[in-house]
């Protein structure tokens, strides 16, 4: 293990697909390697917005996205260099390890095996095992030789069964040459709350501390902890460029359950050039911040609290008043809110702020995922007009209505046109995209 000073060592945690379990043993294995006394950075690779909290929660250090698709190198580097000072980096990787967007004929573009390769990490595949034993085997296979130039530590069977099912497992392991880490058996407990966008977000666990004391338990009792400190190496950092620059000086930011999905590296961008993040509670009825310059309501859940916004009235009525004379900026989430109206699963029409014309509904769900890239047809806060900036969508809301101006000309990865397309009126705009980065 390298010293803190130096460029710590790292592996990537990830899977054949989503749902394998690899986040509850990314938070164990967080928390193990805590409790030994590692100075432990996490990373998400991708675009996710509710893991880097959770994240935070397992190990006391701030976790960032690395995304191969929406960061530029500088950028890229930047943040990998978060980890100085750490023992040993651990990120966790999104979907499939070779799950990405084909832009540009590049299969597996923005993936977190791309992610791994950029940092010299290895690999530690999670397998959900249910239902097989020796056919495991070839799945791990298939993912060692898929790229040869990616290595792949081991691998840890999760939700086995029986003595005799791990032992017909291990056996296809071995005579696939893959390294068994650890064989975690079923357990119904050791899973996380989830709702329509994925996981509950960390603030809403009724204990998350204690049932991430008890992954870790669960992780020490099944997994060799050692082999796998062991099998750290990589972490290249690159030349670092500059991380996103602040919009404004003082950036009123809601902040709470309706209102939580900022990437970390966004927000510390801000503060490390001097901003001052004024947060408030739309949820608890408290109204931005009056003297701030910039009133920034990000995405989160609030089709959930629909109710409680639309009654809100000192948040309402100081939202409005702070849009006669200064900027406002909605993400997704927060872009609804701005809105006419939004109706929620029941088909209730809750009144939003009325500062835009847009109205959703939750009622009508359709899912809109992926990534973005947006060329501004007007200025937003931080950016002006040309401007081409890279972002990801993800929610279930359908527009009624978008009668506004739109903000931008926005396309998919590989470049098709999408209707989200956001809306301006005076100093007030909104995206269905989160921002993540400019291009240069």
């Amino acid at each position: 293990m390298t010293e803190r000073d130096g460029n710590p060592p790292g592996l990537m945690i990830s899977a054949p697909s989503s749902g394998t379990g690899k986040t509850t043993v990314m938070l164990g294995l967080l928390r193990a390697l805590a409790e030994d006394g590692l100075a432990v950075q996490p990373f998400k690779s991708g675009p996710d917005y509710i893991d880097p909290a959770f994240h935070q929660a397992a190990c006391g250090r701030a976790s960032y996205n690395l995304d191969s698709w929406a960061m530029d190198q500088g950028l890229f580097g930047s943040i990998a260099a978060m980890a100085r000072g750490a023992d040993i980096c651990v990120a966790e990787g999104s979907m499939g390890l070779f799950d990405g967007v084909a832009t540009r004929g590049r299969i597996g573009f923005g993936a977190s095996a791309e992610t791994a390769r950029a940092m010299g990490w290895p690999v530690i595949l999670v397998l959900d095992v249910s239902g097989q034993a020796q056919s495991a085997a070839a799945t791990a296979l298939g993912f060692a030789r898929y790229d040869p130039d990616l290595p792949i530590a081991g691998v840890i069977l999760n939700r086995v069964a029986s003595p005799r099912h791990l032992r017909l497992t291990q056996e296809g392991m071995t005579r696939a040459g893959l390294r068994v880490l650890g064989a975690l058996p079923r357990r119904g407990d050791l899973t996380l709350p989830e709702r329509h966008l994925g996981l509950i977000q960390a603030v809403e666990h009724p204990d998350l501390d204690a049932a991430i004391a008890g992954y870790a338990a669960f992780l020490r009792e099944h997994v060799d902890l050692a082999a796998i400190r062991d099998a750290a190496t990589g972490n290249p950092l690159q030349a670092a460029g500059a991380l996103p620059p602040p919009p404004a000086q003082r950036i009123a930011l809601a902040q709470d359950a309706a209102f939580s999905f900022t990437y970390p590296h966004i927000l510390k961008g801000w503060r490390d050039a001097g901003a001052q993040i004024l947060p408030f509670s739309p949820l608890a009825d408290e109204e931005p911040d009056p003297s701030a310059d910039l009133v920034w309501l990000p995405g989160g859940y609030p089709e959930l609290h629909a109710g409680a916004l639309s009654a809100a009235s000192h948040f309402m009525q100081g939202l409005r008043r702070f849009a006669k004379t200064g900027p406002v900026h909605g993400e997704c989430g927060g872009y609804m809110v701005l809105g006419q109206s939004l109706t929620d699963k029941n088909g209730q029409a809750h009144q939003m702020a009325g500062l835009l014309g847009l109205a959703t509904s939750y009622e009508k769900r359709r899912l809109h995922l992926g990534y973005r890239r947006a060329l501004l047809q007007a200025p937003l806060p931080g950016h002006g007009t040309g401007d081409r900036l890279r972002g990801h969508e993800f929610h279930y809301s359908t527009i009624l209505d978008q009668p506004d101006q739109p903000l931008a000309h926005v396309s998919d990865a590989d470049g098709t046109a999408v209707a989200e397309t956001g809306s301006r009126r005076g100093q007030v705009t909104g995206t269905f995209f989160h921002l993540i980065a400019a291009e240069h």
